[in-house]
């Protein structure tokens, strides 16, 4: 089966790139999992905050708001909020310009999300910049543009070989094999995975574990217009979801191999009570538990190039969770560098977001 364009990896990135190549070639993409969007992408806290992240993420992100704001019903207003008690005034100084956020007083903060604790919470902040992402209808968008277009997306095909054949790359996995002149290592937290496989030398991808709780909302409260909050230095967050709440600790403990994640009971109470020590109420009983991979390079900024001397090869690797709100830039740059078009982003962060940084 020759193609134009191999993509390994089902998740927002791998799907986007895909939807982008798909008119100007053949495109197979490969997922190993039963579904689409199994891992990271799957397990996202859906929020586009484009004040949020390292500068190159900050950077992809505010490019691709005219993507979100031309696609109907993918973005619904939610708001940031964030507080801080005795002890964190710096962090919270640090973190409010950072982000851009405006100080109001505790009073305003509570008048938004009443369970804070009055006598905890001398400290807060707020903007009104973020939103949450209908991930799954964006996914969806995405993975109709690119099948409309002619690729071929294809689950349970965990590939198995990579081999240089001919100018270009032969890929297998279980039950099929593929040509393409150009590979592109999409695969999250098992991107280093996939560049062994294929002979060339990994850039050094740390996956780290972030866990999630699902908690019920406090009895008798409507917690639809509460913005997402969360502590100075990210130590922990809360999100409204469908009537309940989302509660994570924030962690970011590395794991030795990637693999399907989930949550640590021992860090997930720890988060918990750092969230009990800022609201009125304590946790009573868990809905539900998870934890996803937030795979990272060495510099926590994003990979998008082509591998140097390895022709044919491309990283669109290490989103580190933000790849929801990155992916139309993302998807774009990656595009326009496979085809060889000029990209519409400045060439500094072209050059901030190339494997080549690494060589």
């Amino acid at each position: 089966m020759d193609q134009d364009f191999i993509i390994i990896g089902g998740g927002i990135a791998g799907i986007s790139l895909a939807a982008r190549l798909a008119p100007a070639g053949r495109v197979l993409l490969l997922e190993a999992e039963d579904q689409l969007a199994h891992h990271a992408s799957g397990r996202s806290a859906a929020l586009y905050e484009p004040n949020y992240g390292p500068p190159a993420v900050v950077a992809l992100s505010k490019a691709s708001e005219p993507h979100f704001r031309a696609t109907a019903d993918i973005l619904t207003p939610r708001g940031l909020l964030m507080v801080a008690g005795p002890g964190e005034e710096d962090a919270f100084k640090a973190e409010a310009q950072a982000m851009e956020m405006t100080q109001i007083s505790p009073h305003e903060a509570r008048a938004m999300v009443p369970i804070l604790r009055p006598d905890r919470i001398t400290l807060a902040a707020h903007s009104t910049s973020a939103e949450d992402i209908d991930t799954d209808l964006l996914l969806q968008n995405f993975a109709r543009e690119a099948r409309t277009a002619g690729a071929q997306i294809r689950v349970r095909a965990r590939v198995t070989g990579i081999r240089r054949e001919g100018g270009g790359w032969h890929v297998s996995w279980q039950g099929g094999e593929a040509r393409a002149q150009v590979l592109i290592n999409a695969a999250g937290a098992w991107v280093d995975e996939v560049a062994a496989l294929a002979g060339i030398a990994p850039l050094g991808f740390r996956p780290l574990r972030r866990s999630m709780a699902r908690i019920p909302a406090p009895a008798g409260v409507d917690v639809a217009r509460w913005p997402m909050v969360f502590g100075p230095e990210e130590t922990w967050y809360m999100k409204p979801d469908a009537g309940a709440l989302i509660v994570s600790p924030a962690e970011e403990d590395p794991v030795d191999a990637p693999h399907d994640a989930w949550a640590d009971d021992m860090v997930l109470a720890e988060g918990l009570a750092r969230y009990e020590d800022c609201v009125t109420g304590p946790v009573t009983r868990l809905l539900a538990s998870w934890a996803g991979l937030r795979t990272f390079s060495p510099d926590r900024q994003p990979v998008i190039g082509f591998a140097p001397k390895q022709a044919g090869f491309f990283w669109l690797a290490g989103q580190g969770g933000y790849g929801f709100q990155t992916c139309p830039a993302a998807s774009q740059l990656a595009a326009a560098l496979i085809l060889g078009q000029r990209p519409d982003l400045a060439p500094d962060l072209v050059a901030a977001l190339a494997p080549a940084r690494f060589a």
